[in-house]
């Protein structure tokens, strides 16, 4: 894996590449997570494709600097590294967080998309808002995320033990998320400002889920779409089979929390490897 950087968008993106032949896969992580979260399926995804693995804005090693870090912007930033790699159209897959960015991206650019693959993924105004409500069983972390200046607050000098707590209530393969991969994940968001492309991910998913309905309504997905289950069961195929509005390809990991790339990478590789594969998808 060779390690990059590209000036897009007003921002500098990092990501990681690998293979040299085959059709070109970019791979999008969710939270919280870097391109690291993909580090063990990159090489088996490689034996027969160009493999990226970027970091969004705002994560791992790209920049922190700028004002928006929402997944408007996010899109933006990922079409302009699909240009500026010269490698469109790509076999597309992202996972949880960065669902509106890929699905926008998808939508706005299809030139640069030949196949969506989801995995463990929602969509604001999809159901996936009813994960902030903790109420209902929903998670905290998001209005803390969320909540202008609380990471900051709660979360510095502590990032580690945070997303060891995070993992650790999400994974159900023991041993699946090691210490070296905390260290990894933390060292990004311990960064000044390494918090910031998290909170502008969960503070867009909290205000764009009618702009992303109508987004889907308006400009309906064209390229074939595979929606990965693991932890999460059916939901991301049920939202994938209704933003899509045409039959869409399922996998189900069983036994498999919801990080996917981790806990299984190479369940995750042979069900990916099969989608790319078909004669539909280029």
């Amino acid at each position: 894996m060779e390690h990059h950087y590209a000036e897009v968008n007003g921002t500098t993106l990092h990501y990681v590449s690998a293979g040299t032949g085959g059709s070109p896969v970019l791979l999008v992580h969710g939270f919280p997570e870097s391109w690291w979260a993909f580090h063990e399926l990159i090489p088996l995804l490689a034996e027969t494709h160009r493999v990226y693995a970027v970091d969004l804005r705002g994560f791992g090693d790209s920049a922190v600097a700028g004002g928006a870090f929402d997944s408007t912007v996010a899109a933006e930033d990922l079409h302009g590294l699909i240009r500026h790699l010269g490698a469109g159209p790509v076999h597309l897959a992202g996972q949880d967080i960065s669902g509106a960015t890929v699905l926008r991206l998808a939508a706005g650019h299809p030139e640069d998309v030949l196949s969506l693959t989801a995995i463990e993924m929602g969509l604001p105004g999809f159901g996936l808002e009813a994960l902030a409500d903790i109420t209902r069983g929903g998670a905290w972390h998001i209005g803390v995320l969320a909540a202008p200046g609380v990471p900051e607050l709660l979360l510095t000098g502590r990032e580690r033990e945070f997303l060891d707590a995070m993992f650790t209530a999400m994974v159900a393969t023991p041993g699946a998320v090691t210490g070296a991969d905390l260290d990894e994940f933390a060292r990004g968001y311990a960064r000044d400002g390494g918090w910031r492309g998290a909170a502008g991910l969960y503070r867009s998913m909290l205000r764009e889920g009618a702009e992303i309905v109508a987004l889907t309504e308006a400009d309906p997905l064209r390229m074939p779409v595979l929606a990965v289950g693991a932890g999460g069961g059916e939901f991301t195929a049920a939202t994938m089979s209704r933003a899509a509005g045409r039959p869409i390809r399922t996998v189900q990991l069983d036994g498999v929390g919801h990080y996917a790339a981790l806990e299984a990478p190479q369940a995750l590789a042979e069900a990916l490897r099969t989608f790319l594969a078909q004669p539909q998808n280029g």
